[in-house]
């Protein structure tokens, strides 16, 4: 039940701050000029939603985390246990500072749901965000090394999140412009085709973050082939390396095959663009769905041992 609950509670909260980090940052890359106002309203409901989601998941993960570290879950009502988890672990200092900064996050959202957009908000809600998204490295394996190799470990793992929170989260409102402006190119100062290439030149450099940084990462976290083909951690990161690279692939189709197409025929005037743009909606709601997957499996390898050392 502790462990089942701890795993529930860690990949909600991992959706939540991938989703609001990944919307935070659409703006500043995928539109040349203003946001078109049906976007940003529904941006700001989905980043308010998913503020309070990351807010409620995160207090979730500290009671089952409290509860795994006792023993029992009727622990975390004992003032005497609690007080030692946030002020002698490093678990404990790292939530008290993220649920700080969950609910000035929450606050931002909410006041930037009750008012129209600006430059300005946008930047400090992907600031709030951004800071919310890496700040998890802190509160995972990482923390196992010391010196240097802390350091570098800390380092790659935020810049692993960040990468994956501006591809992952950024599929929300990629599907949202897919879906409610189909057929309907320029409508509302869309320019559909410039987003996708737009989104597609931020995620080469978000692809290739995740590989430089999951390499370190693996290096520090599994240290060798048998211990990722032996070891239960080593088993579920194969799953989600599984899961990574049908998204390279649906990524890889939509890029060289399927907005060059959707290009070609809008170019012709043929009937075609809807089959296209459908085609191209299927493709990122998969790649959404893998990223579910992948995000699950993050919330099961950090409730284990790590391979290395096995």
């Amino acid at each position: 039940m502790i462990d089942l609950g701890l795993v529930v509670a860690r990949f909600l909260h991992y959706a939540a701050s991938t989703t609001l980090a990944g919307v935070a940052f659409f703006p500043l890359y995928a539109h040349a000029g203003d946001e078109p106002g049906a976007l940003a309203r529904w941006r700001s409901r989905l980043m308010l939603w998913s503020a309070v989601l990351a807010l409620i998941s995160g207090l979730a993960w500290f009671v089952f985390s409290v509860a795994n570290m006792s023993g029992a879950l009727a622990d975390v009502a004992d003032p005497e246990v609690l007080a030692s988890v946030l002020r002698d672990t490093g678990f404990g200092v790292v939530w008290t500072a993220r649920m700080i900064l969950a609910v000035v996050a929450v606050v931002a959202a909410a006041l930037l749901h009750s008012s129209r957009s600006t430059v300005g908000q946008d930047l400090l809600m992907s600031f709030l965000a951004a800071a919310l998204l890496a700040s998890l490295a802190g509160a995972g394996h990482a923390q196992i090394e010391e010196g240097w190799a802390g350091v570098m470990h800390v380092s790659a793992d935020a810049a692993h999140l960040l990468a994956a929170g501006a591809w992952l989260g950024g599929l929300a409102p990629l599907g949202f412009i897919l879906l409610g402006y189909a057929g309907r190119t320029g409508r509302d100062g869309v320019d559909v085709d410039g987003v996708l290439m737009r989104f597609s030149g931020m995620g080469y450099a978000a692809v290739a973050t995740l590989v430089g940084t999951g390499l370190v990462n693996s290096w520090l976290l599994v240290g060798s082939v048998s211990s990722l083909l032996n070891s239960t951690y080593g088993q579920i990161l194969v799953a989600k390396l599984a899961f990574f690279a049908g998204m390279l692939a649906l990524a890889a189709a939509n890029r060289f095959w399927l907005v060059p197409a959707l290009e070609a025929a809008g170019r012709g005037g043929s009937g075609g663009i809807d089959v296209w743009r459908s085609k191209l909606r299927t493709h990122v709601l998969s790649e959404q769905g893998l990223g579910l997957l992948v995000l699950l499996c993050v919330g099961v390898l950090g409730t284990i041992r790590p391979a290395i050392g096995q």
